[in-house]
């Protein structure tokens, strides 16, 4: 039995109008999880190069609190 898999093709590439920079928070929040951790590309359908600007963008945002490391579920 033989699984045809469609490969994911990322968004960035195919839409080149989509600029990945650490200001817009609510893009970069599509990339993490509910605990905030960065969700990897082979999940997201991302490629290498722009998973890598995503990271680096999450990180950014995340040291001038636009995004927060964690989430504290006592204060929900």
């Amino acid at each position: 039995m033989a699984f045809i898999s469609q490969r994911k093709i990322c968004s960035f590439c195919e839409n080149s109008e989509i600029v990945i920079n650490y200001k817009e928070y609510k893009l970069l929040r599509k990339f993490l999880t509910e605990q905030g951790k960065i969700i990897p590309g082979f999940v997201t359908g991302v490629c290498s190069k722009h998973q890598r600007h995503i990271t680096r963008a999450i990180k950014r945002a995340r040291n001038i609190a636009f995004l927060p490391f964690t989430v504290d579920y006592r204060d929900i």
